[in-house]
């Protein structure tokens, strides 16, 4: 009994901290994502990195190509060679099907690093904005927007995309 108690009065107190801090903030939310994918420079960073993309994916096919004919010509000439010389062969296949696999994880990495390095500016940029429009509003809280269920708040995408000049 003693512990309802005291599960009621804590309760009590923080719904009333929590009406109290609420009355006072002003709240707003906006989709970050959105704003983004919406800024010319999300754009141009898209188009580099598709451009980067296609390059690996077009060195990896040769890469591949060159792999399976040298494998078809080696299977091909297995009888005629000695097993010592099948022997170099299999493992120079190897070799290059392990350079491949290599190529592929650093490609990978390249990609996520000059993603990660093209967005950061993107992302700074926006924050920035919001950050101003919410300071220059009185806005103590901004949400975003994308995991929230109900948005009564104010919607600042309008007014940060005018910020950006967008």
């Amino acid at each position: 009994m003693k512990h309802l108690k005291t599960l009621l009065f804590a309760t009590a107190l923080f719904i009333g901290a929590t009406s109290f801090t609420s009355a006072q903030s002003k709240i707003a939310h906006i989709n970050t994502q959105e704003l983004i994918k919406s800024m010319p420079e999300y754009k141009a960073a898209e188009a580099e990195m598709e451009k980067l993309g296609k390059t690996y994916e077009a060195q990896i096919k040769d890469s591949y190509k060159e792999f399976e004919t040298k494998t078809k010509q080696y299977d091909a000439e297995a009888a005629t060679k000695t097993d010592e010389e099948n022997m170099k062969r299999m493992q120079e296949v190897e070799g290059m099907k392990q350079s491949i696999a290599q190529y592929q994880q650093q490609a990978q990495k390249d990609l996520q690093e000059k993603e990660f390095n093209l967005l950061k500016p993107i992302t700074e940029k926006a924050k920035a904005a919001i950050e101003k429009v919410a300071a220059d509003q009185g806005i103590d809280y901004v949400l975003e927007a994308a995991g929230l269920i109900v948005a009564k708040g104010k919607n600042l995408m309008p007014d940060v995309k005018k910020q950006l000049g967008l």
